[in-house]
Order: structure tokens, then C-alpha cells, then sequence
């Protein structure tokens, strides 16, 4: 009687850990694409894009004509005669030669606009990243539950077998206590298995911007590189933090000549209009300005070596860069490897386990096994499903994070369907410093509301 209970309670116990996770509705690329959408970092860093792009709009204008007016009235009291006076002055100034200075400025801000970009693309990958992250570790989470809960289920069936064994004599009360030991186990892992899905459902909430809801583990990778060489070289020609560091040296040189020449004198012209009293005498004017330094106390000559140093290190960091965008791959390589190998290897050994199992069940049924046998076999079984997901898990994250160690983790490259954000679109309406009240202004005015509305 009880060896033909024990058999039914061994295959229910082998039906619950072999079920499989009730198939999902959002995939992963629907976590990406909402992440992209919601993330206020990227928001954040657009708007710091925009503001790198008026600085360029900033230095185009000061190479432009600038007129200003003012005007002044004064009441003046004197023993003599008292008298009004009403001053209004028109001015007009323009540079018209630093030899180049203020056009390698400017073209040294621009390279900081091209280096801001590929900030927004390093931006980007991490958002993405960490939601490929918060969508696999919610599926972890999940399936560790149903494990979990399978669990305790069945040790709650091989306790209840046990006490009635116990009332017959056919085991002591040494197997009823082990099995309420291991049941007290079981629930407490369960406990924290629940606790853990808590945690992911927020972490998945603040990065996608909405509660998880029927996640699905991608049933295959992404396309990935052969070798880590070829993983290498593309990092070394694709990497937003590479090529923001070139864009920041091309800019640090650019910096270093324009302090070289800030020994050089400037060219500027000036105009001005003015009335001089109230009854409308106008004075006019045109000058021509030569101006330059003499002595600076040693301020320009500091200043230069100073953009010499930051263009020194500007390159050394290009170096290191180049160093680190080659270890990360090595180690997203590895880490990929690791999981891979380690997948098979739970693979055998949920095979072997499952084996052992049967065979214990078996055994314990003629009563050649104890209680302790066969909760330690159906023990290793759940440690090896543990395992196994973990291992299916932890190949999806690397598979990612090595994209991302490429520079091709982005919603472009992923083809994610979503409408992207293109860094060029402000900053050629604002790279002319166009007036408020022209067409280019009316143009960047429905930008900035579409912006706003976003």
C-alpha cells in the first residue's frame, strides 16, 4: 500500500519539476523598446546634446556684426543753469580678423558636439542593457517561484507519506523529522525566491517604465561574432566611448592652436550713431581697432600650456580607452563561453539526476531506500533545474552585454522598430545661430514644442 503511494507521490513529483513556464506575451525586444521610449536618462542626455549644439550656435554669432543701443537721460542742477539732456546711442562691432582663432574654437566645439553624441549612444546602450538585465532576471525570478513552490508541494506530499509510515511503523520518527526539517528548508527558500521576484518586478518597473507582465525568455540569441578577435576589431572601430574619446583629442588640438595664437592681434570695425542733446544734434562714427596683448603677466602663456597638458591627456585616454574597450570584450567573450559550457553541463546533469531520482524512488518503494534518500535525490534534481535556468539566463545577458561591449547595443543596430532620435536634426537648425523671427527659428520653435511634448 504505501510503496504504491510512494510511486504516485515520486511521479507527481517528477511531472511538477519537469512543467515547463507557462509561455509568455512580452518579449524581450518589447522591454527594449518601451525602456527606449520611457528612459528620462536618455531624455536627460538629449536635452545636454542640444545645449553642446547652442554652444557652437554661440561662437558662429560672435563672428557676426553685434549692434546694441542705449540711451540716457539726466537732469543737471547747478548754480548757474539747470538743464536736461537726452543721449541715445546706436553701435555697431565686428570682428573682422584674429587670424583663425575664433574659427578653430569653433571648430573645436563641434568636436565636442560629435563627442556629446556619442555620449547619448553610450547613454543608450546602458539603458538597453540594463533592461535586457531587469527582463532576464524577472524570467530568473519567476522560474526560481515555480521552482520553489513545486518544491514545497512535493515535500509536503513526502512528509504527509512519511507520518503515515511512521503510524504503521514502517519508518521512525527520525524520517518524519527530516522531512519537516526539509520542508521548513523549502519554505524559507520559497520565501526568498519571492522576495527576489519583488525586487526584479521593481527594477524591471524603473527601467521599462511598467509592471512586468507574462515576460518571455528569447528562445534564441543574438548574431554574434565568431572569435574575439572579430569581436575586437569591431569594438575598435564601433565603440561610442572610442570615438567620443577621438572626437575629445581632435578637440584638445584644436584648443592647443587656437592658444597659440592668442598672442596675435585682432582686426575689429565699429560704427555708431548718436544724438548728443535734445535738440537733435547727431554725431557719427567709424573705427577701425587693432588690439592685442603686450603683457599678461604670464596668463596666455599658462593657458597654453595648460591645452597642451589636456591634449596630452586627452590622447593617453584614447590609449587606455582602446585598452579597456579590448578587456571588456575579452571578458564579455568569456563570461558567454562560461555560460554556454556551464549550460551543457546542467544539461547532463539534470539528465543524470533525473535517472538517480527514478532509480531512488524505486528503491525507496521496496523499502531498500530511506525518506532522507529520497529527498536528497529529488534535492539534487531541483538544484540542477536551478541551475540550468540560471545557466540559460546568464548566456542571454552575456550575449547582450557582449553587443554592448562591440558598440552595437543600440535601437538601430537591434532594429527595434521604434521611432530614434537623430542628434543631427537640432543642431543643423541651430549650427547658423539663426534669428528668433526668421524661417529656421520657426522651424526650431515646432522642434522645441514636439520636444517638450515628449
Amino acid at each position: 500500500m504505501f510503496g504504491r503511494k510512494f510511486a504516485e507521490i515520486s511521479c507527481a513529483a517528477m511531472l511538477i519539476l519537469a512543467t515547463p513556464s507557462v509561455a509568455a506575451a512580452e518579449s524581450l525586444r518589447d522591454s527594449l523598446r518601451n525602456a527606449y521610449e520611457y528612459s528620462g536618462l536618455l531624455v536627460q542626455n538629449r536635452a545636454l546634446l542640444r545645449a553642446a549644439d547652442e554652444k557652437v550656435a554661440d561662437a558662429v554669432a560672435a563672428l557676426r556684426p553685434v549692434i546694441s543701443w542705449s540711451s540716457k537721460f539726466s537732469h543737471s542742477y547747478s548754480d548757474a543753469a539747470n538743464g536736461d539732456s537726452l543721449i541715445t546711442r546706436l553701435n555697431a562691432n565686428w570682428l573682422l580678423y584674429d587670424f583663425g582663432r575664433s574659427n578653430l574654437q569653433t571648430e573645436a566645439l563641434k568636436e565636442s558636439v560629435l563627442a556629446t553624441r556619442q555620449s547619448l549612444v553610450l547613454i543608450e546602450q546602458n539603458v538597453l542593457l540594463r533592461a535586457v538585465q531587469g527582463h532576464m532576471n524577472y524570467r530568473r525570478s519567476v522560474e526560481f517561484v515555480s521552482l520553489r513552490s513545486a518544491n514545497v508541494e512535493l515535500i509536503e506530499q513526502e512528509l504527509r507519506a512519511a507520518e503515515d509510515r511512521f503510524d504503521v511503523g514502517e519508518v521512525t520518527r527520525t524520517d518524519v523529522a527530516l522531512a519537516e526539517a526539509r520542508l521548513a528548508s523549502a519554505r524559507a527558500s520559497l520565501a526568498g525566491a519571492q522576495g527576489d521576484l519583488a525586487k526584479a518586478a521593481a527594477e524591471y518597473h524603473a527601467v521599462v517604465g511598467r509592471k512586468p507582465d507574462d515576460l518571455v525568455t528569447p528562445s534564441s540569441l543574438p548574431e554574434l561574432p565568431v572569435d574575439v578577435s572579430a569581436a575586437i576589431a569591431t569594438a575598435r572601430a564601433h565603440h561610442p566611448e572610442l570615438k567620443r574619446v577621438q572626437h575629445e583629442v581632435a578637440a584638445a588640438e584644436l584648443a592647443v592652436k587656437a592658444a597659440q595664437l592668442a598672442y596675435r592681434p585682432r582686426l575689429e570695425a565699429g560704427a555708431g550713431v548718436s544724438n548728443l542733446d535734445l535738440d537733435g544734434e547727431v554725431s557719427r562714427s567709424l573705427s577701425l581697432t587693432v588690439s592685442g596683448p603686450l603683457y599678461s603677466g604670464g596668463a596666455i602663456a599658462s593657458a597654453s600650456r595648460a591645452a597642451i597638458a589636456q591634449r596630452d591627456a586627452m590622447r593617453a585616454r584614447l590609449h587606455v580607452a582602446g585598452l579597456e574597450a579590448e578587456q571588456t570584450v575579452r571578458n564579455s567573450f568569456v563570461v558567454l563561453e562560461v555560460a554556454r559550457a556551464t549550460g551543457g553541463a546542467t544539461d547532463r546533469q539534470i539528465e543524470a539526476a533525473s535517472v538517480a531520482f527514478r532509480g531512488v524512488r524505486e528503491e525507496a518503494s521496496l523499502g531498500a531506500r530511506t525518506t532522507l534518500d529520497v529527498l536528497n535525490a529529488e534535492q539534487e534534481l531541483l538544484d540542477a533545474r536551478v541551475s540550468r535556468i540560471s545557466t540559460r539566463i546568464d548566456e542571454q545577458i552575456a550575449s547582450y552585454s557582449l553587443l554592448a561591449a562591440m558598440g552595437r547595443l543600440t535601437a538601430t543596430e537591434l532594429n527595434l522598430g521604434v521611432k530614434t532620435y537623430d542628434p543631427a536634426e537640432y543642431y543643423n537648425l541651430v549650427k547658423s545661430a539663426p534669428r528668433t523671427k526668421s524661417k529656421q527659428g520657426a522651424a526650431l520653435d515646432r522642434v522645441l514644442r514636439g520636444l517638450a511634448g515628449n
